[in-house]
C-alpha cells in the first residue's frame, strides 16, 4: 500500500513562505506523476502543481511565479515551496501520486496565511 505523509503546513503571515514536503513510501519513479492539491473550507479541492516521472511540471495560475515543485529522487520525496503567500492561499495541501488508473492520497497539511 502506497503512502504519502505531507509535513511542513502551519502559519505564516502575508508575503510569508513555506516549504512543504511529502515522502513517498515507494520510489517516486513508480508513479506516472506526483504534485500538490489544495481545498479551501467551502471549495472543491484543485490542483496546485504536478511533476511528471520525466520532470515536466504543470501549476495551476494561481501558482505560476509563487510556487515551485521539485522532488529529491534519493529521498522519495516532493516538496512543494511557496512564496508570496496570501490570504487566499489557506487551505488544506495535499499530496497526489498516480500510477495508471490509480491515484493515492496523503492525509494533507493545513496552511494558514494570516497576520
Amino acid at each position: 500500500q502506497v503512502q504519502l505523509v505531507e509535513s511542513g503546513g502551519g502559519l505564516v503571515q502575508p508575503g510569508g513562505s513555506l516549504a512543504l514536503s511529502c515522502a513517498a513510501s515507494e520510489s517516486i519513479f513508480d508513479f506516472n506523476s506526483m504534485g500538490w492539491y489544495r481545498q479551501a473550507p467551502g471549495k472543491e479541492r484543485e490542483l496546485v502543481a504536478t511533476m511528471t516521472v520525466g520532470g515536466t511540471t504543470n501549476y495551476a495560475d494561481f501558482a505560476k511565479g509563487r510556487f515551485t515543485i521539485s522532488r529529491d529522487n534519493a529521498q522519495n520525496t516532493v516538496y512543494l515551496q511557496l512564496g508570496s503567500l496570501k490570504s487566499e492561499d489557506t487551505a488544506v495541501y495535499y499530496c497526489n501520486a498516480r500510477r495508471l488508473s490509480k491515484t493515492w492520497w496523503g492525509q494533507g497539511t493545513q496552511v494558514t496565511v494570516s497576520s
